[in-house]
């Protein structure tokens, strides 16, 4: 079915409109509510506040990236030259992402989602796993074992294109590929630093970098694609995912849970999806949609008892 003919074109003409105001706040916001955060431990620092800022910023870590797949796709700002510089900088290189490696592959992925050559297939083929299983990804996710495989994984395949690209004259696997996230976070390291506060870095910066960002990651992959059909219907080759006030705070940051949504009508920003889940409801497409009441009923379905 054509992306346009699910709801009225004058509506997802209106929804699809990018918004500057609407770009800043959504930047602004995550950044905000992180400082608040690390905030909250210093001004009462006790086990209950470290653990609850751990929790908070990796949740704000993945919304630093769902902001960044907004700005992959042009629609934070108006300006494209907006939202490639806040994209990148604010973004994208903080949680050591690169936006335009980013959109490149992603919108392959859109191109043939749940397909063999959709290169976000490798997060959802594994499911249905067991339970033991998924227990030990959480386990590993929690314990660091996960990140600091990816950025050894990172580190070595900037090297391996770069030695390519020197012998095939290819410069589009830059080392600045890498070399800006970690200019970025020795950024962020010297804020700290200069502020008095060094150890914040470490302590809820990296720490939920390498901790609750890899498992709340986990889940959003898990809930968007994962045994959902494997045809080229939008409908129900990406899952919707309803989520209350605590998904939203650590899973489901900035409508991220609309993804059915999403797939339907990608060039839509993500602060109009609830909007748009509404309308497509009202046009009678519930039905057929792929939804899920929460997270745990996903994880339910990814993990079966037997």
């Amino acid at each position: 079915m054509a992306q346009n003919t699910y709801i009225p074109k004058s509506e997802i003409k209106r929804l699809s409109r990018r918004s500057d105001v609407m770009g800043f706040w959504l930047i602004f916001h995550v950044w905000g509510v992180i400082f608040a955060s690390i905030c909250m431990f210093v001004i009462w620092p006790n086990p209950l506040t470290f653990i609850a800022a751990v929790l908070i910023i990796g949740g704000r870590q993945l919304g630093l990236a769902i902001l960044m797949h907004d700005g992959a796709h042009g629609l934070l700002f108006k300006n494209q030259k907006l939202n490639a510089f806040f994209g990148q900088y604010f973004l994208a290189y903080p949680v050591g992402a690169n936006m335009p490696s980013y959109r490149k592959y992603h919108l392959v992925h859109h191109l043939n989602t749940q397909q063999d050559n959709d290169p976000d297939l490798q997060l959802s083929a594994p499911f249905p796993v067991t339970r033991q299983s998924l227990y030990r990804k959480i386990i590993r996710d929690l314990t660091g074992q996960t990140g600091f495989k990816l950025r050894i994984g990172q580190l070595i395949m900037t090297f391996k294109q770069r030695k390519a690209a020197t012998v095939n004259g290819d410069q589009a696997f830059s080392v600045n590929n890498i070399i800006g996230p970690y200019l970025v976070n020795l950024v962020l390291f010297l804020i700290c630093l200069l502020s008095g506060y060094w150890w914040v870095y470490f302590a809820f910066w990296l720490l939920p970098l390498f901790t609750t960002f890899q498992l709340f990651l986990r889940i959003r992959n898990i809930a968007e694609h994962a045994l959902t059909s494997r045809d080229d219907n939008p409908l129900q080759h990406a899952r919707t995912t309803k989520a209350n006030l605590l998904a939203r705070m650590f899973v489901a940051p900035y409508w991220v849970n609309y993804h059915v949504e999403h797939h339907a009508y990608m060039y839509v920003p993500c602060w109009q999806l609830k909007a748009l889940h509404k309308a497509m409801l009202r046009e009678g497409h519930g039905p057929d949609m792929e939804i899920q009441n929460s997270y745990l009923d996903v994880l339910r379905l990814a993990a079966p008892t037997t």
